[in-house]
């Protein structure tokens, strides 16, 4: 594949072709490794997902905290618009910080598995594999997409339950699971709190809130109660508070870019904050994954 020798390739969209057939396999692991917006949305794609490009993408694997000032302003952001589908809408982005990070594969004849080494790009923040043909469980490591905003996994074939992994994803704004066949209980948790129907619909083994469907003892009054459990959270989250008064918004990175499309006075700092935010998330996300695993090594040892 001869785009894998572009060394500085960061944006790649191909949507809206008629392009057919099988990813095929990349030649060697030092390509793509700068690539953070892929879109081949709208093509005729098929086989199984590109588990060989997704281990090359080094720039969603890792948090680039060896940024340096630039020469000039534009390397903060991409050079030209980027039309991009999230959370539900398709949205055009000018002078999008480069911190952003997408892949949409939607609309499609990809089969088989979504790999579960897509957890490993954990600086992802949109994901949207809708409209193809997936099968069997969602992985447990998309639990590890500590920033994600947008997972779209709708109109596919993909069964099983959802994963409790994901209720732990707290900056998750928009979640679409809609037309698979799963089942079981929808997990609790503050941002699952917020998803509605539409979510799931198509879906006739879910239930638990929202669907009308009870899950045992389950009711949201759980989740609120969840909500305590992450006081120790409240000193990290003060961090987005003050950004917010900056400009920072919710949070997202949709602000970012709409907010950096207004203004581009002092980008260099701007990136900064949002860098090191994004390395606070993971690292504290990392911190307590590794102490319940410790515990339950204890537990198995008793």
């Amino acid at each position: 594949m001869w785009l894998g020798t572009l060394s500085k390739l960061q944006v790649l969209t191909l949507r809206s072709n008629k392009l057919h057939g099988s990813i095929g396999t990349l030649r060697n692991e030092n390509m793509f490794l700068k690539l953070r917006i892929i879109d081949l949305s709208y093509n005729a794609f098929s086989g199984n997902l590109p588990t060989n490009l997704f281990q090359c993408l080094k720039a969603m694997r890792i948090v680039d905290q060896t940024m340096k000032a630039p020469t000039y302003l534009g390397d903060y952001y991409y050079q030209d618009s980027v039309t991009v589908a999230t959370k539900g809408l398709e949205i055009e982005l000018v002078k999008i910080l480069t911190v952003y990070t997408t892949i949409d594969l939607s609309s499609n004849r990809f089969q088989g598995r979504i790999p579960s080494i897509m957890g490993e790009l954990i600086v992802l923040r949109v994901l949207n594999l809708s409209h193809n043909g997936l099968k069997s469980n969602i992985p447990l490591s998309l639990g590890n997409l500590f920033v994600v905003e947008s997972l779209d996994l709708s109109y596919n074939h993909l069964s099983g339950e959802i994963p409790q992994q994901l209720a732990s994803l707290t900056f998750l704004a928009f979640l679409n699971l809609s037309h698979n066949h799963l089942q079981g209980c929808i997990p609790q948790g503050p941002q699952f709190a917020t998803f509605e129907n539409y979510s799931y619909e198509g879906n006739d083994g879910l239930h638990g809130f929202p669907v009308s469907k009870s899950c045992g003892n389950d009711h949201v009054s759980d989740t609120v109660s969840g909500l305590d459990d992450q006081e120790g959270d409240s000193e990290f989250l003060n961090d987005f508070r003050k950004a917010a008064l900056m400009g920072y918004g919710s949070g997202l990175c949709i602000g970012l870019s709409i907010i950096y499309m207004i203004s581009t006075r002092n980008p260099i700092w701007f990136a900064r904050i949002i860098l090191k935010l994004e390395h606070k998330i993971i690292t504290r996300k990392k911190k307590k994954q590794r102490l319940v695993q410790n515990n339950r090594r204890r537990n198995n040892r008793l």
